[in-house]
């Protein structure tokens, strides 16, 4: 027990914590009409809320988004016999996605053709792989969510000082009061990201698995720290910052799923373009910033201050690299709508191999490459 004890007193010392001058004490809530956030918050109310969003979407998915797929004729899944092979079926055990180098090993033992072989590999990697359905029912509770956040966001944080001017995400530190509505924009939304990194090992299997678990870790860590020593404000900024652009993917992905084509397009465009402006403009050069230069005025410069910073440039960097897998679907829109040919030996497989931008974008990059391509065959 006195281990623990100091342990804790370690971890939650004041020097690394708090600016220079102020104590936990500072941040103890009394009679004077101000509510400091408290860390046991982030236990009572994320954690059950979480648990409640996953029932939620369990019923969504099944009563609400399942329908409204079926009613817009959105496809089940298509069982494509693959033939039975022994030979290949002991190479697809190792190796989902064989080199050049390993077709040519495989030819040769089953004296098929190169073609006839690659065939067979992309028919099986689609058996494992879930019907558009479940794809837009998974979308469509993500694009509720995120419409749903991003909208509540604006509306509450729109009469708030620090909204327009964020020098008053520091100013009178630590006696900020957190408002009932702030409180709960806060509680929700870190019960999702607490959804997200539970329900992502059961979701659709996506190649950035990694780095969308990164994504949601570092979330949930930022919104905790900031939570813990009152950098709520700030917080809440970012949480704004990241949902503008979210719900444009996932509605885009709706509508490509739904058969829109042309809607898919101009939801995708205005996608790209909100992320630009929300997430390589407004985040490095306003929610960066503002922690870089006006807390260090403001507050001083110490410990957590720099974690904090860390967490938020680790962030940008995921930015940046999403902003490339981005910048290549519309590059790749661009250029094979002249391709003449499609070079590739089938045209029928959906990949959900490629990279996934916030959650899924990889179908959206691949059929987006695949309609263009296929429109000039």
């Amino acid at each position: 027990m006195e281990a623990w004890r100091t342990l804790c007193s370690l971890f939650w010392n004041e020097r690394f914590w708090l600016p220079e001058g102020f104590t936990w004490k500072h941040l103890e809530n009394t009679d004077n009409g101000i509510y400091h956030p408290q860390v046991q918050d982030l236990i009572w109310y994320p954690i059950p809320l979480a648990v409640v969003l996953l029932v939620l979407r369990l019923l969504f998915e099944r009563y609400i988004a399942a329908p409204i797929a079926v009613h817009l004729g959105v496809k089940e899944k298509v069982i494509v016999q693959v033939p039975h092979n022994p030979i290949l079926e002991n190479e697809f055990k190792r190796n989902k996605n064989p080199s050049d180098k390993q077709l040519q090993a495989i030819v040769k033992q089953t004296d098929w053709t190169r073609r006839r072989v690659e065939r067979w590999f992309r028919l099986r990697r689609n058996l494992g792989r879930p019907s558009d359905i479940v794809k837009f029912s998974e979308n469509s509770w993500r694009f509720c969510f995120y419409l749903s956040a991003f909208v509540y966001g604006i509306t509450i944080l729109w009469d708030k000082p620090w909204f327009w001017e964020t020098r008053n995400c520091w100013m009178g530190y630590p006696d900020q009061h957190v408002t009932d509505d702030v409180f709960w924009y806060y509680m929700l939304e870190l019960a999702f990201y607490w959804s997200l990194s539970a329900s992502q090992f059961a979701d659709i299997k996506r190649k950035d698995f990694w780095e969308m678990f990164l994504h949601h870790i570092v979330t949930i860590f930022l919104m905790s720290m900031s939570w813990s020593n009152n950098y709520v404000r700030i917080g809440t900024l970012v949480l704004a910052v990241h949902d503008a652009a979210d719900f444009w993917l996932e509605a885009a992905k709706m509508a490509k799923y739904a058969g829109r084509q042309k809607l898919c397009d101009f939801l995708f465009g205005g996608f790209a373009l909100v992320w630009l402006i929300t997430r390589l403009i407004i985040f490095p050069t306003r929610i960066i910033r503002s922690c870089v230069f006006e807390s260090a005025v403001i507050m001083g410069w110490y410990p957590s201050i720099q974690l904090f910073i860390a967490a938020l440039v680790a962030l940008q960097l995921l930015h940046f690299y999403w902003s490339y897998l981005i910048s290549r679907v519309i590059y790749n829109s661009l250029a094979l709508g002249k391709v003449e040919k499609d070079e590739r030996s089938e045209s029928e497989e959906q990949s959900s191999e490629e990279p996934d931008v916030l959650g899924g974008a990889g179908d959206i990059i691949d059929d987006h490459i695949n309609h263009n391509m296929n429109e000039k065959k």
